[in-house]
């Protein structure tokens, strides 16, 4: 995956946008076919596990959902952003020792907004199953990614990678007008 370029975010989103696009828009493969949106694609990039990756990404993700003209409100904008920016966290915070760089991905398909976040630490959080009215300090990330995919209508979850890492993940709907 290519690293992020930490010199500006917009630059860096449209770097890694025009490197590692996956299009599935375009013209259809076969004559009758429907045209996939021209928002779709997949984009995939990496960053390093320290604190400033977490405004970087959010500055990308927030670029490229701009950029790409994905149907969203902007209170699905800003609930994208800080479950992107909720995720980076930790990872940084809690897998960077067996991480030399955290992978993201972001998916744009006809009716979905799907951001991942991958690291190579084999621990799969139980915050998502946690008590939100303990005492406990920490894990409230989670949750709060957890209640801002469910409030808008989406889904998260934690799957673990072939390499014995994991990656975590929230799915938004795109607005139904569009």
């Amino acid at each position: 995956m290519p690293t992020l370029d930490t010199r500006g975010s917009q630059r860096a989103a449209r770097r890694w946008e025009r490197e590692t696009m996956e299009s599935r828009s375009g013209a259809a493969a076969f004559p009758g076919a429907a045209e996939a949106p021209t928002h779709t694609g997949v984009w995939r990039f990496t960053v390093a596990p320290v604190d400033v990756s977490v405004p970087e990404v959010r500055h990308a993700v927030r670029d490229l959902i701009a950029r790409r003209g994905a149907p969203l409100s902007r209170d699905a904008v800003d609930g994208a952003l800080l479950i992107v920016s909720e995720l980076v966290t930790n990872a940084v915070r809690h897998a960077a020792l067996l991480t030399p760089r955290i992978g993201v991905e972001v998916t744009l398909d006809a009716h979905w907004l799907r951001l991942s976040v991958e690291d190579g630490h084999p621990y799969r959080p139980k915050a998502l199953h946690a008590d939100p009215d303990s005492q406990g300090t920490g894990g409230r990330g989670l949750l709060l990614v957890q209640a801002t995919a469910l409030d808008a209508g989406g889904d998260c979850g934690v799957d673990a990678t072939a390499t014995g890492g994991k990656v975590v993940w929230a799915a938004l709907p795109l607005d139904r007008a569009s």
